[in-house]
């Protein structure tokens, strides 16, 4: 995420609007003006709908708390079957919007070598598939992933679920159905070098 992109600085200003914000900021003690590349634990502006049905942008955690640490992504096969996400993929799905997304090349062993900036074929903001929940009074989202599209495999096995901008609405409304969303999910990424 990179607020150089206009639509992405004025989702952050929305996100800052928000009575959340204050309440973030209070607790997490940062302000909310997420620039450049982001990381695990921050607060991002984050699409989902409020109590009246309606869209709106709202500051949230990039993070679930779990047993063995933070949850930062979620299976898009499996997380309607698991505890962890199964009421979240129900009622509480999100859009979080990033102007890329970071890859590492990882070899047989697993070992991190060159960095990858990714977006998708389309020019504009990327938006990522998401759950989220609500711990100690706050929102937290994971990101949904799925296989990787077989032009970025020798990357990386896996890759985020990115949604065209018309999917947005039906991917956040608590009344659709999810796996009818997913349908409409973008595969084909662009990529260049990183860092």
């Amino acid at each position: 995420m990179a607020p150089a992109d206009p639509e992405l600085r004025e989702l952050v200003r929305e996100m800052n609007r928000s009575v959340l914000a204050s309440r973030f900021g209070k607790k997490e003690g940062i302000p909310l003006q997420p620039e450049g590349e982001i990381f695990p634990s921050s607060v991002l502006p984050v699409l989902a709908v409020n109590k009246a049905g309606e869209q709106r942008v709202f500051p949230m955690k990039w993070g679930f708390s779990g047993p063995k640490g933070l949850l930062i992504n979620a299976r898009a096969e499996t997380a309607a079957e698991k505890a962890t996400f199964r009421e979240a993929w129900k009622a509480h799905r999100c859009v979080i919007p990033a102007s890329w997304y970071f890859e590492w090349e990882h070899d047989e062993k697993k070992k991190a070598g060159q960095k990858y900036a990714l977006r998708p074929e389309e020019q504009g903001l990327i938006w990522l598939a998401g759950l989220y929940r609500m711990e100690e009074g706050l929102p937290v989202f994971v990101v949904l992933t799925r296989p990787a599209d077989e032009s970025i495999a020798w990357m990386h096995d896996r890759m985020p679920v990115m949604l065209p901008r018309s999917g947005i609405g039906e991917w956040i409304r608590p009344e659709s159905d999810p796996d009818n969303a997913l349908k409409t999910c973008i595969t084909r990424v662009l990529w260049e070098r990183a860092g």
